[in-house]
């Protein structure tokens, strides 16, 4: 399987929430619309959000060391983690906050053709900063559909970035119908209808980010798609005549193989028994580049 390159991602992301948050936060002080504020503060927690998941991939790649033998990897999930309470929070609670908030004014939306125009042009923002990020996505799930991809994707920062973006399209459409209903009927209360359902879309994205990114921090095998592939060349492998058990463990971008299996009968000697444990380690890493350590245990019959 190919890897993905997350961090491309990321940044093209980051540039276009900059120029989108900054926008939408200009429409809202002109048209006082409580769903474009929503929308603005929304942008502006993703491109925080943003450079988090790049501080994560940067304190993952560390080397491993005394303290962490197995290396830092696990690290991402763990920011990826704070950026779903960020989504959460300065999200998803504060637009619904700000949504109750509008029900009891009756203060209009000013500018709503600026407000749409802008939103128009941030769905083109969006709309492009998703398509970069299912680009790298596709490289990852093969058959399975994006859905299916996210619940069993191992690239937590890859996996936020196609909620943030995801949340981000499906809010600006709500934003912007919630803009239109109320230039049609003059009743700012579609406003304040608007900017609670972006809240609750921001809540249920943070809360399926959450869940996912908790259970990559608690510890989850390698990509099952990965994992059959794995088993697969193993059993193909000529110094292998029985697999016993197969257990991974995904430290971020890396995987640990443990490995307990039955030899071919040829092997007698100690120097034949290492020789062909080394060989089969050799080509199962140079085959899967994200296995950084195999444990490999002998068997005999079960």
């Amino acid at each position: 399987m190919s890897t993905a390159n997350s961090l491309k991602s990321i940044v093209f992301s980051l540039i276009a929430n900059v120029a989108i948050a900054s926008v939408k936060l200009f429409a809202a002080l002109f048209t006082h619309s409580g769903a474009m504020l929503a929308e603005a503060i929304h942008s502006f927690a993703d491109c925080s959000n943003q450079l988090l998941l790049m501080w994560g991939m940067k304190r993952a790649a560390r080397a491993p060391d005394a303290d962490h033998p197995m290396g830092y990897g696990k690290e991402m999930y763990f920011w990826s983690f704070i950026v779903a309470l960020l989504l959460f929070s300065m999200g998803g609670v504060f637009s619904v906050y700000e949504g109750w908030h509008r029900f009891h004014s009756e203060e209009p939306i000013e500018n709503p053709l600026l407000a749409i125009g802008i939103l128009l042009f941030s769905l083109v923002l969006e709309g492009f900063s998703l398509w970069a990020c299912l680009k790298e996505i596709n490289i990852e799930r093969e058959h399975r559909s994006v859905l299916q991809w996210a619940k069993e994707s191992r690239t937590s920062e890859l996996l936020v970035l196609f909620g943030e973006n995801g949340a981000a399209l499906i809010g600006l459409s709500i934003a912007l119908l919630a803009i239109v209903a109320t230039l049609i009927t003059h009743n700012p209360i579609y406003d304040a209808i608007g900017t609670m359902a972006i809240g609750v879309l921001l809540i249920l994205v943070a809360l399926f980010v959450g869940i996912q990114t908790k259970r990559l921090l608690v510890g989850k095998s390698m990509d099952p798609v990965v994992l059959d592939d794995l088993e697969r060349f193993v059993r193909e492998q000529p110094e292998i005549k029985r697999i016993h058990k197969i257990i991974t463990i995904q430290f971020g971008s890396d995987v640990m193989v443990a490995l307990k299996a039955q030899l071919i009968d040829s092997a007698q000697t100690q120097g034949e028994i290492i020789a062909m444990v080394n060989g089969a380690e050799v080509r199962i890493k140079s085959a899967f580049p994200a296995v950084k350590w195999i444990f490999f245990e002998l068997d005999s019959e079960a």
